[in-house]
C-alpha cells in the first residue's frame, strides 16, 4: 500500500495453491488499494500427491469448477489486468500441464512459480500490511505443499527459503488414518512434529545467522492456529500475540480431542478445517521448536496482496508482473 505507480484501476490477483484456491479483486489509487471482492475454495489440489503424484480427477475437477466460478466473479468487474499464480501443487504434479492446458481453454493463463518466488511474493504481501520501517522480520508461510521462509528488512529480503512440508502434504503423510487411541494419536502427533522439526532444522542455523525482531505467519495454517491458541489464550487469561509456542503445547490434548471425540467443538476453528488442525499444529509446532521462535504473529496479508504489489508496478511500466517481479 506505498509508492504512487499508477491512476486507479482494477486489479484480479488469483492463487491457485494446494489446498486453497483464492481471488482478489482491488481497486488502486494513488499507490494504495481497496479490496473489493475476496473470494476462497478449498479445492485441495494437491491432496493425493504424496502417494500418486499427480492431482486426482477429484481435485482436477473441483479446480476448474473453482475456475468457472472465477470466471463469473471477474465478469462483475471491469477489470484491467488479472495474473493467476500456481504455486507447490502446480510445480510438482505429473499432470500439471493438463490442468494448465484446461485452465488456459477457460481463459486462465497460470504463470507457476518457483518457491523462492512465491517467498518473494509472500513477503511482498506480508510487509504491504506493516510500518514502514526497516524492523528485522522473519515471515512463515505454510501452504497446503510448501512452506517459505524469508528473513527481511523492510522491503529487502535478506535469504529465502522454499521447505517440502505443508499441511496436506502432512496430513497425507501422518493423518491420512489417524489412530483412534490417545496413546497412539500422542504418538503419532508428536513423531510428525519431530519430522517438521527435521525438515526446518536444515535450515534453522542460516536463518539464525541473520537475526530477526518479530516473526509474522501467513495463510490458512497460521489463520487457523491463531484462531484457536486466541481462544485458549483467554482461557489462560494470557496476552499473548498471535500464536506462542507455550500456546501450542498446551493444546495437544485439545487437537486430539478433535479426533477423539468426533462430537468435539474445538473453540475457535472451523468445521471446515478440521482434518487440518493436527497436520497443521505438527508443521507449526516443528518449525518454531527447530527455529527457537517463541511467539509470532498472524498476517492477514499474503501471497495475494503481494501479487497486488507486482501488478501494480508492471502495469505503471507495461512489462509483465512476472518479469518485474524476477526482476526485483
Amino acid at each position: 500500500m506505498h509508492s504512487s505507480f499508477c491512476e486507479e484501476r482494477m486489479y484480479a490477483c488469483i492463487d491457485l495453491g494446494s489446498n486453497s484456491f483464492h481471488l482478489l479483486i482491488a481497486r488502486w489509487h494513488e499507490g494504495s488499494y481497496d479490496i473489493v471482492e475476496r473470494f476462497s475454495d478449498k479445492v485441495q489440489l494437491g491432496e493425493g500427491l504424496v502417494e500418486g503424484g499427480n492431482i486426482t480427477q477429484q481435485a482436477f475437477d473441483r479446480g476448474l469448477t473453482c475456475l468457472d466460478t472465477f470466471r463469473q466473479a471477474l465478469a462483475r468487474y471491469p477489470i484491467e489486468k488479472c495474473w493467476a499464480v500456481g504455486t507447490n501443487a502446480l510445480r510438482t504434479a505429473g499432470n500439471a500441464e493438463l490442468f494448465l492446458r484446461k485452465a488456459r481453454e477457460k481463459g486462465f493463463v497460470i504463470d507457476v512459480v518457483p518457491g523462492l518466488e512465491e517467498a518473494a511474493l509472500v513477503y511482498a504481501g506480508v510487509i504491504s500490511a506493516l510500518p514502514a520501517d526497516d524492523t528485522s522480520r522473519l515471515v512463515i508461510d505454510i501452504g497446503g505443499g510448501s512452506t517459505e521462509l524469508v528473513v527481511g528488512a523492510g522491503p529487502r529480503q535478506l535469504q529465502s527459503h522454499s521447505m517440502a512440508i505443508g499441511c496436506i502434504r502432512w496430513r497425507d503423510t501422518w493423518f491420512r488414518n489417524p489412530p483412534q487411541t490417545a496413546s497412539a494419536l500422542s504418538q503419532r502427533l508428536d513423531d510428525a512434529a519431530q519430522a517438521s522439526a527435521e525438515v526446518f532444522a536444515g535450515v534453522a542455523d542460516e536463518l539464525a545467522a541473520t537475526p530477526w525482531r518479530e516473526v509474522y505467519a501467513s495463510s490458512g495454517t497460521a489463520k487457523m492456529l491463531s484462531a484457536v491458541c486466541a481462544h485458549k489464550s483467554q482461557l489462560t487469561r494470557s496476552a499473548s500475540p498471535g500464536v506462542t509456542l507455550a500456546t501450542l503445547q498446551a493444546l495437544k490434548a485439545d487437537v486430539m480431542r478433535t479426533v477423539l471425540e468426533p462430537g468435539f467443538a474445538l473453540p475457535g476453528l472451523k468445521n471446515g478445517r478440521r482434518e487440518l488442525i493436527l497436520p497443521g499444529w505438527a508443521v507449526l509446532h516443528g518449525f518454531m521448536t527447530a527455529c527457537q521462535v517463541t511467539d509470532l504473529y498472524f498476517s492477514p496479508s499474503a501471497l495475494r496482496e503481494g501479487m497486488l504489489h507486482y501488478l501494480a508496478k508492471a502495469s505503471a511500466t507495461g512489462e509483465s508482473p512476472l518479469h518485474v517481479l524476477r526482476a526485483r
